[in-house]
């Protein structure tokens, strides 16, 4: 396979991805020992950048790693990614959307389990051309399956250690479908790579935030949207037979923005077509993300 030569930032450097290289003893590449971050950017205008650094805080924070750059520094480092992309297609920012990948591991070592605090980590960015989810995903919306969630209990970690979700949605990859909803215990948690939630007369349902669950930047994005838009917003938790018999499920992302789920183990979701809620919230939502305002019109 030909990789492309995407803008990248290794270790303080600006190069591209078929330059840059890691050692094999890396603890990313060993172990899986790092956090990483998706900051999606609307015509250049990145969203809920801020949101999205205080969650790799706090992840990095979790697993005791420290934080190589400050939130400034983050800026400046993905801004110019996306610029040097643009440069690279020929396009101003303006004119196409992004995404900056972010990622943080432990460092260079022998390979051991202990952990060693005086490690430098090892810092990694690339920037790539990103299409929102298209007209007819959000009118038509997506099949999803459903299945138990065999991952680890510090599911609120942003972790490249990502084998749970790799096999989770492989479920729905084979089958044709969009995602893979999972439950613990028959309580919904989230999808392998989305937030879930459900629509109850009106009513958005997600989750609590826990350790059993990535907080999605959504999260905050759905409480605002709702309470401009006059939808009641509500976390609880949320057993598997309210999902099964919603009126609407939605997936939440930075890739996926608001889509309805409209068919659910072969059975239609509510009437089968994408609801009033996930429509106005989708529309909402994409406003809200080009304008590059803080807060929704």
């Amino acid at each position: 396979m030909s990789l492309p030569a995407l803008p990248c930032h290794l270790n303080g450097r600006y190069t591209t991805t078929d330059q840059a290289t890691v050692s094999v003893f890396d603890r990313g590449f060993i172990f899986g020992d790092g956090i990483y971050e998706v900051v999606p950017f609307y015509g250049g205008k990145p969203f809920r950048l801020e949101q999205h650094l205080a969650r790799l805080e706090r992840s990095l924070s979790a697993v005791l790693m420290r934080n190589p750059h400050t939130p400034a520094e983050w800026r400046t480092m993905v801004c110019q990614l996306v610029e040097q992309l643009g440069a690279q297609l020929g396009l101003t920012p303006e004119q196409f959307d992004q995404t900056v990948y972010l990622q943080v591991t432990r460092g260079v070592a022998v390979r051991d389990h202990v952990i060693d605090p005086t490690l430098a980590p090892t810092v990694f960015a690339y920037a790539n051309r990103w299409t929102p989810p298209s007209d007819e995903m959000v009118q038509h919306g997506v099949r999803c399956v459903t299945a138990d969630d065999f991952r680890w209990e510090m599911a609120h970690v942003k972790s490249i250690s990502l084998m749970g979700a790799i096999l989770a949605r492989d479920l729905s990859h084979r089958v044709g479908a969009t995602e893979t909803v999972m439950f613990r215990h028959d309580m919904l948690s989230e999808a392998a790579a989305s937030n879930v939630w459900i629509v109850k007369q009106g009513t958005v349902i997600g989750v609590p935030r826990s350790h059993l669950s990535l907080e999605g930047i959504r999260y905050g994005v759905l409480d605002t949207l709702c309470a401009a838009l006059g939808i009641g917003f509500e976390l609880r938790p949320v057993s598997r037979e309210e999902v099964l018999t919603a009126d609407e499920v939605l997936l939440t992302s930075a890739s996926k923005e608001v889509l309805a789920v409209v068919q659910l183990d072969d059975q239609p979701v509510g009437a089968g077509v994408p609801g009033p809620v996930a429509l106005r919230l989708q529309a909402a939502y994409r406003a809200w993300a080009r304008s590059g305002a803080d807060t929704p019109a």
